[in-house]
C-alpha cells in the first residue's frame, strides 16, 4: 500500500487545526491553566507551516521553504514555551522567536540557500532543540506527581531524536533527480511520523493538563487555606500512614495538642482578619521547630495538632516548650499590633506499639485541658506510664510517677 504524501499533508493540516481548536477549546473552559492555549496556538502554527509547504512548486521559494520552516520552528517553540509556563517559569519572547529569525537570516546567506542538506541539518537541530527542551522542562518539574507528564517527557525526547536522524536518512532515501519534495520517500516518513506525533502529544498534553487540575482540587480539599497546613481531614489520613510505620519500627511517637489561649478575645479586640493572622504567626512558628518527618495539621479553629517521631519524652516535651516560647515571642507584637497572644500545649507520647494516634490525641486533648485550668500559656504532657509537668513559669522539668501516686 503506497501512502499520497499530499493526502497526508492535508490530513495532518486539518488533524493539527482541529487539535488546535480543540485545545484553546479546553483552555477557555478552564482558562487557569495558560499552557493549553500555548499548546493549541502551536497546533495551529503547525497546521498553517504545512499548508505553506503544501504550496511548494506553486508559490516562492521562501514562501513555501523559507516562511513554512519559520513558522514550524515557532510553533515548536509555542510548545516549549507552553512547558514552561506550565510549571510555572514565565513566558521568553527571545526564546520563542530565536528559532524563526536564526531560520530567516541563514537562508540568506548563499551558501546555506544552495545547500538543501544544510538547511536540513539546520532545521533538524532547530526543531530537536526546541523539541528537547520541552521535554527538559517537563523533566525539572516531575517532582509533581502527575503520571502523563512521563509520556509527554518520552514522546517530545523520541520526535527530537528522530529530527537529528534527518540528514543521514536523507542521504539514504535521496531526493529524486527532479527535486520535486513530494516524491520523495523520506518526506512520506516524515509526514506520517509528524502525522502520529501531533495526534499523540495533544491528547497527552491535554491529560497532563487534566490532571493537573484533578490534583489541585484534590490537593485544595486537603490543605487549610489560610495557613497552608493540611487540614484535619488530611492530618487524620497521614497520621494512618505514621501509626503503622510507627508500630513496625517501633518508634517513639509524641503528640502535640495546641490551642491558641483565649481567642475569641484576640477576634472580638483586633478583628477576625487579624485574628487570622495570628492563626498564621502560629503556623510559620510551629513549622520552624518540627522536622521533614513530623506532621503538623489544623484541626479546625484556633486547635492544631503536630505528630513528632522517633522523639523522647524529653525532646518531645522540649520541642513543646520550644514552639510555646516562640509563639509568645512572634504574637507579642504583630504587625506593629500589641497583641501578646499564647499557647496552651497538651501532649502524649507513646514508646511502643501498636500505636494509636486517636488515642494518643485523646490523652493529648486531657493534657491540654489540664494546661488550660492551670493558667494557660503552659505545656502539659501525660505520657502513658508517666506524666510530665513544665509550668511556663518553672524552667525545671518534674516527672511524677503515676505508679507512685498510686501506691501512696
Amino acid at each position: 500500500m503506497n501512502l499520497d504524501v499530499n493526502t497526508l499533508f492535508l490530513v495532518t493540516i486539518y488533524v493539527e487545526a482541529m487539535l488546535g481548536l480543540l485545545l484553546l477549546f479546553a483552555w477557555v473552559q478552564n482558562s487557569s491553566v495558560t499552557a493549553v492555549a500555548w499548546w493549541g496556538a502551536a497546533h495551529l502554527l503547525r497546521a498553517g507551516s504545512i499548508a505553506l509547504f503544501g504550496l511548494y512548486g506553486a508559490a516562492p521559494h521562501w514562501v513555501s521553504f523559507d516562511l513554512s520552516n519559520a513558522v514550524l520552528f515557532a510553533s515548536f517553540a509555542a510548545t516549549w514555551v507552553g512547558a514552561r509556563v506550565f510549571d510555572g517559569r514565565g513566558t521568553s519572547i527571545v526564546g520563542l522567536l530565536a528559532g524563526a529569525v536564526l531560520w530567516l537570516i541563514v537562508c540568506r546567506i548563499p551558501a546555506v540557500a544552495q545547500s538543501i542538506e544544510a538547511r536540513v541539518l539546520i532545521s533538524s537541530f532547530i526543531v530537536t532543540g526546541y523539541t528537547w527542551a520541552a521535554a527538559y522542562e517537563f523533566w525539572r518539574g516531575r517532582s509533581e506527581a502527575l503520571v502523563s507528564r512521563w509520556p509527554a517527557i518520552f514522546m517530545l525526547f523520541a520526535h527530537g531524536a528522530l529530527f537529528l536522524l534527518h540528514t543521514p536518512a536523507a542521504a539514504m532515501l535521496p531526493w529524486i533527480p527532479d527535486m520535486q519534495v513530494y516524491d520523495s520517500v523520506w518526506m512520506v516518513v516524515l509526514s506520517f511520523e509528524a502525522l502520529l506525533f501531533t495526534i499523540a502529544i495533544a491528547f497527552i498534553l491535554l491529560a497532563m493538563a487534566k490532571e493537573r487540575t484533578e490534583l489541585l482540587h484534590k490537593t485544595a480539599s486537603l490543605i487549610d487555606p489560610l495557613t497552608g497546613l493540611p487540614n484535619r481531614r488530611a492530618f487524620l489520613e497521614n497520621t494512618e500512614a505514621i501509626s503503622k510505620e510507627a508500630g513496625i519500627g517501633c518508634k517513639p511517637v509524641a503528640v502535640l495538642l495546641v490551642d491558641i489561649d483565649r481567642f475569641k478575645s484576640v477576634n472580638d479586640t483586633f478583628g477576625h482578619a487579624f485574628g487570622d493572622r495570628v492563626l498564621q504567626v502560629f503556623a510559620e512558628t510551629a513549622l520552624a521547630h518540627i522536622g521533614p518527618d513530623d506532621l503538623i495539621g489544623r484541626l479546625g479553629g484556633e486547635e492544631f495538632a503536630i505528630v513528632l517521631q522517633g522523639r523522647s519524652a524529653k525532646h518531645a516535651m522540649d520541642t513543646a516548650e520550644a514552639i510555646r516560647l516562640s509563639f509568645e515571642n512572634a504574637a507579642s507584637d504583630i504587625d506593629g499590633r500589641m497583641v501578646k497572644a499564647t499557647c496552651s500545649i497538651g501532649a502524649a507520647l507513646s514508646n511502643t506499639g501498636p500505636i494509636v494516634i486517636a488515642n494518643l490525641l485523646a490523652e493529648a486533648d486531657q493534657a491540654l485541658y489540664r494546661a488550660k485550668e492551670a493558667g494557660r500559656n503552659r505545656c502539659e504532657i501525660a505520657g502513658l506510664e508517666f506524666t510530665l509537668r513544665l509550668d511556663a513559669s518553672t524552667p525545671s522539668l518534674r516527672i511524677d510517677n503515676m505508679a507512685a501516686k498510686t501506691a501512696a
